[in-house]
């Protein structure tokens, strides 16, 4: 990881410790919002979605794509605009917004793809990865108007918007408003034992 002095790693987590033996990515792995504004530039942003790129997937139908817009280009606001209040907040501080997009049928026969938002999951994870890779924040959002992404991101048929995704350059917690700021915090996970079962869940 670089950029190891920043708010993405000096955080503060207490509340996550391993229950087993695993890489340290995981569990460092947390949803930053407070970002400083500064603009990523294509290469990191081409560095994202190719990581994406090799997510897994049915068939390996790869119903992924990734529309995205950087500050101060005429791209920007529509995505922006797509946001709930609550999220423009913040956001508008990102580096670089980018619409997360499934295509919900497969491309051989356009038959319905019921894992598509699945495998584009597998996409994002593989993108907050490398974004913490990069020393960059990440952090994903269903708080947008799902009711006007099509039309704004002038999708084709059968392309749904899963998500939107802020990334950025970590800034610290105090440039967040004061709603935000003490849930500047790596969130914690239900223990191992509620989550794994042998066998059954009886």
């Amino acid at each position: 990881m670089t950029n190891i002095d920043t708010p993405l790693t000096n955080a503060d987590f207490s509340q996550r410790s391993a229950q087993a033996t695993t890489s340290d990515q995981f569990r460092l792995r947390w949803s930053l919002r407070s970002m400083s504004g500064q603009a990523l530039t294509i290469a990191e942003v081409q560095s994202l979605c190719e990581a994406g790129r090799w997510a897994p997937s049915c068939f390996n139908s790869q119903p992924w794509r990734f529309v995205y817009a950087l500050p101060d280009t005429p791209q920007w606001q529509p995505l922006m605009g797509l946001l709930m209040d609550v999220n423009k907040l913040w956001a508008a501080k990102a580096g670089a917004l980018v619409a997360l997009v499934a295509r919900t049928h497969f491309e051989a026969n356009d038959a319905p793809a019921a894992t598509h938002s699945f495998d584009t999951g597998s996409a994002w994870m593989s993108m907050a990865l490398q974004a913490q890779h990069m020393g960059l924040a990440a952090h994903a959002m269903w708080g947008f108007h799902h009711d006007q992404a099509a039309d704004a991101l002038k999708l084709p048929e059968y392309f749904s918007t899963q998500a939107l995704i802020a990334f950025g350059h970590p800034a610290p917690a105090e440039a967040l408003p004061d709603p935000l700021r003490e849930r500047e915090v790596p969130s914690s996970r239900k223990a191992l034992s509620e989550l794994m079962f042998n066998g059954d869940m009886g």
